[in-house]
């Protein structure tokens, strides 16, 4: 008997040594993320300029797919907006309306960022870019390639819907952003910081290397909540400024179209976009990820 109560005692010991060793390894409050189990190790950050990466032809071939994507995205969803304000009828009730327009929208990029993620990261937008850069996710020398690359692609996306119904887009706004009639540039600038927040913040979530560590057992397709984030913002932003968040597509717009109008507000798309996901790395990095304050071994 005391030989076999010594044999519970120590496995007691065990028992307790264990719940020691895991609470001290184990944060109080994360118990079901696991993320040290599965020795997560926080990837080093982007270097500034990659020469080695102008000599590679996964570089251009990065390049090539943010450039067709654009364009796709372009083409589509500026052809579903001539479909809806270009309406002969006057009823809305005869197309796919606000609610298709903002569908278009989020489903291109649900779809192209689903193409083109295992190739170029799925970008399609010089602000997601940008703050990917400001994460340090990417070289300067791939963002500048990207924002040039995507650029190209709108302008070559409106153009293609401009040469097929060229009467019916320089007629109807040919889909450049614009500050709607009601509203300051104030509230413009506004909408789109916190348009381009929402859908940046969600790349970053949807895209963050511990979460997919941290949630392994969970399957998460990471193109459909940036596609939806998109749809929601269209949702919000369509009445305001017709939702840019996306400089490429409101400068693809406005040079096809080249109406005094469609650069009045021109800049609006350019500094909101920049500032949201500016606003949108910065949560991420300090807040969320808390990078600057974990210790350095």
């Amino acid at each position: 008997m005391p030989a076999q109560a010594s044999s519970m005692e120590g496995k007691e010991e065990d028992v307790r040594l264990g719940a020691n060793r895991y609470s001290e390894r184990q944060p109080i409050g994360t118990a079901a993320q696991g993320t040290d189990d599965k020795d997560y190790k926080e990837p080093p950050p982007a270097p500034l300029f990659e020469a080695s990466e102008l000599t590679s032809w996964s570089f251009y071939r990065a390049g090539i797919a943010e450039f067709l994507a654009t364009f796709l995205f372009l083409y589509i969803s500026v052809l579903t907006v001539m479909g809806v304000v270009g309406n002969p009828s006057g009823s809305k009730c005869g197309t796919v309306g606000i609610q298709g327009i903002a569908w278009s929208f989020g489903g291109m990029i649900f779809v192209l960022v689903y193409c083109t993620a295992g190739i170029s990261g799925g970008h399609i937008n010089p602000a997601v870019t940008f703050g990917l850069f400001l994460a340090r996710k990417l070289s300067l020398t791939r963002a500048v390639f990207y924002m040039v690359m995507q650029c190209l692609g709108a302008i070559c996306g409106a153009g293609v819907v401009k040469g097929f119904q060229t009467t019916l887009y320089m007629g109807n706004g040919g889909g450049a952003n614009s500050v709607a009639p009601g509203y300051t540039k104030g509230d413009g600038l506004g909408a789109e910081i916190v348009g381009t927040f929402v859908l940046v913040y969600t790349v970053f979530s949807a895209t963050d290397a511990k979460r997919s560590a941290r949630d392994s057992h969970v399957p998460i397709l990471a193109p459909l909540p940036i596609g939806f984030a998109v749809f929601l913002v269209h949702l919000a932003t369509i009445p305001i400024t017709g939702t840019g968040i996306n400089p490429a597509r409101s400068l693809g717009a406005a040079i096809i179209y080249n109406k005094k109008q469609s650069w009045d507000d021109h800049w609006i798309f350019w500094v909101g976009p920049f500032i949201g996901a500016a606003l949108a790395a910065i949560y991420h990095v300090v807040v969320i990820r808390a990078i600057p304050f974990k210790s350095r071994d």
